[in-house]
């Protein structure tokens, strides 16, 4: 069973920690208002978040979410999915709006961005080639693991994370690897996986979803121990405009107080992870 006992205020805490300290006007609210459509990155190749699927749309549970603020926010919608670590390097330049794509709010990222509002929670876990003989975490010592480049599950093994949402529990390092590989995204990481147990990788560090949804399509993996770390996952705006930030944080808001985002977890993950228990 998940345990989400954690994070009891930490969207109230986000809203101050990482808002720009410098009230603005909000000039990209205003872009958006005026054409009447948010811009919105994403991944395109990370089921169940965000994907393409079968009539070549993009579907998952980022891109609901993702809607359903547009929706509250009045304005139409369109979706652009530049690489994960291009959107974490910020310098956005007006390409795209905001990011609703999972991230996790840290300090070092809030230099760039602001997070106006926590909207589900995920742990992070380990996946092993289901012929592994791995037993324990320790048994992957000195081996080749995998995560996506620039993102949290990178910095864990590279024993650099650091959380600094309110309530997180405390987490160690419990993984040794002997090379870290750093790939586009976790699908790229788990094909390699699917090759075989040390083929490429021994194992790959994401979130606990992306395996479940992984095995559902038939990837010879299972999920190694507990999870190593759980993270609260947020939308995400560059620094400097606080109404826009506003706006996001309200619909977000809605949107936990009407069901809408305890229905789409349930939907895409079969759990609920909208909410801390």
């Amino acid at each position: 069973m998940i345990r989400r006992k954690f994070l009891t205020g930490v969207v109230a805490s986000l809203a101050l920690t990482f808002v720009a300290t410098t009230a603005q006007a909000g000039p990209v609210w205003d872009k958006i208002k005026k054409a009447g459509e948010v811009v919105v990155a994403t991944e395109a190749n990370w089921a169940p978040q965000s994907f393409i699927n079968d009539k070549n749309e993009l579907d998952g549970f980022d891109v609901d979410v993702a809607k359903a603020i547009a929706k509250r926010m009045g304005v139409k919608i369109k979706f652009v999915t530049p690489a994960w670590d291009i959107i974490t390097a910020g310098n956005w330049v007006g390409r795209w709006d905001m990011h609703v794509g999972s991230m996790t709010p840290t300090k070092k990222r809030g230099e760039k961005f602001t997070f106006p509002r926590v909207y589900y929670y995920t742990p992070a876990s380990v996946a092993v080639h289901k012929d592994s003989k791995a037993k324990s975490f320790a048994d992957l010592d000195g081996k080749v693991i995998a995560a996506t480049t620039s993102s949290t599950y990178e910095l864990y093994l590279k024993k650099d994370l650091t959380i600094d949402a309110e309530g997180v529990p405390a987490f160690t390092y419990q993984l040794k690897p002997g090379e870290i590989k750093s790939l586009d995204n976790v699908n790229t990481s788990l094909d390699d996986l699917r090759l075989g147990d040390g083929v490429r990788l021994s194992a790959v560090v994401g979130s606990l979803p992306s395996f479940k949804e992984a095995q559902k399509n038939g990837y010879p993996i299972r999920v190694l121990g507990d999870p190593v770390f759980y993270e609260p996952l947020s939308v995400a705006i560059e620094n400097g405009d606080d109404e826009l930030a506003g706006k996001i944080s309200d619909a977000v808001k809605a949107m936990q107080g009407d069901g809408t985002l305890s229905t789409l977890s349930k939907k895409w993950y079969g759990v609920d992870y909208s909410a801390t228990k």
